[in-house]
């Protein structure tokens, strides 16, 4: 099997809540020839839907609940690894065919000690079952046409270990990350740097050596140091990176500060979730969280907030303007002139203008009085948010039938507008727009602007940020 290679080469760890798309940008900017995405649980990732996101210029994989689990870009797709959390083999290969034309290659993570993983049987939980470790691999190995990896820990005994490597090549596998302590041990514990001598000595496939660097890599030199102490192929970083990522860069590190700034461009270039890139920061920041800096990002709660805190708010709305710029045009282009019908909602691609209504009149207020004058319940409007840039779609349901704008708005309100836009030129209602007649649906003292907006039902129903428990490197 061709493709990515796992020989001499550095590589960022998978990490949870760290892996995310700015991260292993940042590490392939400053040298890392191969970075994994943080571990992603099967069952959540084969519910997921791919979709190319035009805006970005990214590919996501968004779940049922409009949550992206996964994003990636054409700049990391050949030096990408999608490590995924997984104890069945057809599972595995399921969401393993769902990424495969986006990542370099797949990995199954078989050393996570963090319950979030093992109760599931996943992560270090399949030590103890080298023949479902066998069965996974090969299932990925014969299905995919891209490379395929896992990451281990050691067992108790030397031959354990070299026995369960022996067994990992024979599946076909591309390579193998061995993280040199046992699955109760943390990175306080010393590395076993003879376990992981002893598997690259025992294959002929790459070993990945993983788990130095707390004590072993602190600069770009002591990447090779390890290398060599090791025996291995190749070396893999986890927190050695996640606290300055141009570790990987020759005569590393730079200046904290420098990096994280690089770090923060990513995260507003790819719409990084604020919390998540609150998160990583924090991390770097390590034991100066207390510092000005550190306190500032720590009450910031939205990316413009965060990017305040760094002096990079020119930078912050250059890149929103950029953005909206292209929404509009791709939107522009997928304009719909005729209402859709797609189940039991009609569509049109509308989008709410202020300007083309008088001060105190809007199409939901037109809308309002047009069904007091049926006779009707009054309108309801359900809203969902759209996670990769924070905008917003509301359904409104009208004498038992919903409406719906093919448009996503940047708020809440101008969502509503937009929907109950679509249910008046459905139904050949005005809508309040300067030059139309006067319909006599709302009264003078609204057309002057006394009154506000009442009486319509709303229910929003927002996306979460699921966040594991731990940074470690699985």
């Amino acid at each position: 099997m061709c493709g990515l290679s796992f020989r001499n080469i550095t590589a960022l760890a998978p990490m949870v809540r760290v892996g995310t798309l700015p991260m292993r940008l940042l590490a392939l900017d400053y040298g890392a020839d191969v970075v994994y995405c943080e571990e992603l649980i099967d069952i959540k990732m084969a519910k997921c839907q791919r979709v190319v996101n035009e805006v970005l210029d990214t590919v996501d994989f968004v779940a049922p609940d409009e949550r992206v689990m996964f994003r990636t870009c054409e700049r990391e797709k050949d030096r990408v690894v999608f490590q995924m959390g997984t104890a069945d083999p057809d599972r595995a290969l399921i969401v393993a065919k769902l990424v495969e034309q986006d990542v370099a290659a797949v990995d199954v993570n078989m050393g996570c000690p963090k319950e979030y993983s093992t109760k599931g049987g996943m992560g270090a939980a399949l030590l103890s079952d080298p023949d479902k470790i066998v069965a996974i691999l090969q299932k990925l190995v014969s299905g995919v046409s891209i490379p395929v990896t896992c990451k281990i820990r050691i067992l108790p005994s030397l031959e354990e270990t070299v026995s369960l490597v022996r067994r990992i090549e024979k599946t076909g596998v591309a390579a193998v990350a061995v993280h040199g302590r046992l699955k109760e041990e943390r990175p306080r514990h010393p590395l076993h740097l003879d376990h992981i001598q002893a598997a690259a000595r025992a294959v002929s496939i790459p070993v990945i050596a993983n788990g130095g660097s707390l004590d072993l890599v602190k600069t770009n030199s002591d990447i090779e140091a390890f290398r060599r102490a090791s025996g291995a192929s190749s070396v893999m970083l986890a927190r050695a990176a996640m606290w300055n990522a141009s570790v990987f860069m020759e005569g590393g590190p730079l200046p904290l500060e420098a990096v994280m700034e690089d770090y923060l461009k990513h995260a507003i270039r790819y719409n990084n979730h604020a919390f998540n890139t609150k998160y990583c920061l924090c991390q770097m920041l390590r034991d100066k969280v207390e510092s000005p800096l550190g306190k500032q990002l720590q009450a910031a709660q939205t990316t413009q907030e965060i990017s305040e805190a760094f002096g990079l708010q020119e930078f912050y709305q250059q890149i929103q303007d950029q953005l909206q710029v292209k929404r509009n045009s791709l939107q522009s282009c997928s304009q719909l002139e005729e209402p859709l019908v797609e189940g039991d909602v009609t569509m049109m691609a509308v989008r709410f203008e202020r300007r083309e209504y008088p001060p105190h009149i809007t199409p939901k207020m037109f809308l309002l009085e047009w069904s007091r004058k049926e006779k009707l319940e009054q309108p309801l409007y359900e809203m969902v948010q759209r996670s990769e840039d924070r905008s917003f779609q509301s359904t409104v349901t009208v004498e038992s039938k919903k409406y719906r704008s093919t448009l996503w708005e940047k708020s809440k309100k101008f969502a509503e507008q937009a929907a109950a836009v679509v249910c008046l030129r459905v139904l050949g209602v005005p809508e309040g727009r300067i030059g139309e007649e006067d319909s006599g649906l709302v009264c003078k003292r609204k057309l002057n602007g006394t009154a506000e907006e009442e009486g319509s039902k709303k229910r929003h129903v927002f996306e979460t940020q699921q966040e594991a428990d731990s940074a470690a490197s699985v």
